[in-house]
């Protein structure tokens, strides 16, 4: 049986309110992470509880994501949308920058190469990554290893099926020339095919 609808208003017992306001913080945070992985949206989250502690989730800069925002919206003074636009192009660089030192890390990692900085728990990712590669790449070498071995078999059958066809006129020239010797009489058409046989070709 489902639960009731649950009336929304302040929860007077404050254990009762800070234990929701933990649950409902922690699916909020969760959701905005969902949405900014599943939609590629750029996301910024910024809770505040009652005793004034701040939570925040951005999938991007905090900052550069606020700036954002004010330049949408028109909260920048236009004679300061220039800078705050150099500043958004700053932080863009600056994030792709880091994206791209780690995506260079990463592929060191894979190589086997600068891996002192790693613990345990990462170098078990690795190598389970590396697993998972290996098998991948023998599973997709076992394909085209049987792909061309059909390939292969098929050009032999082929040629097999082919090859009584191409040789039925010289079986029957070799028929025609062992008849004449055995009875004495050449039969082919025209004296240069008497000539032919009497020298073997």
């Amino acid at each position: 049986m489902g639960r009731g609808k649950v009336e929304l208003k302040r929860i007077e017992n404050p254990t009762n309110r800070q234990v929701t306001f933990s649950k409902r913080r922690n699916g909020l945070l969760k959701k905005a992470f969902e949405l900014s992985v599943l939609c590629d949206a750029e996301v910024a989250l910024l809770i505040f509880s009652p005793s004034g502690k701040a939570y925040q989730f951005s999938s991007h800069d905090m900052n550069r994501t606020i700036t954002r925002y004010k330049i949408e919206v028109g909260i920048t003074k236009s004679d300061e949308q220039g800078i705050t636009s150099m500043e958004v192009w700053r932080n863009e660089i600056e994030e792709l920058r880091r994206t791209v030192e780690a995506l260079e890390a990463r592929e060191n990692h894979f190589a086997g190469e600068n891996l002192c900085g790693l613990g345990m728990k990462e170098l078990k990712q690795l190598e389970r990554h590396l697993r998972v590669g290996v098998e991948r790449i023998r599973s997709k070498k076992m394909k085209l290893h049987e792909l061309e071995e059909a390939s292969t078999s098929s050009i032999i059958l082929e040629s097999d099926a082919t090859r009584p066809v191409l040789l039925a006129p010289i079986i029957r020239e070799s028929q025609d020339r062992v008849k004449w010797v055995y009875s004495g009489q050449w039969v082919g058409s025209g004296p240069t095919n008497w000539l032919c046989c009497l020298c073997g070709a």
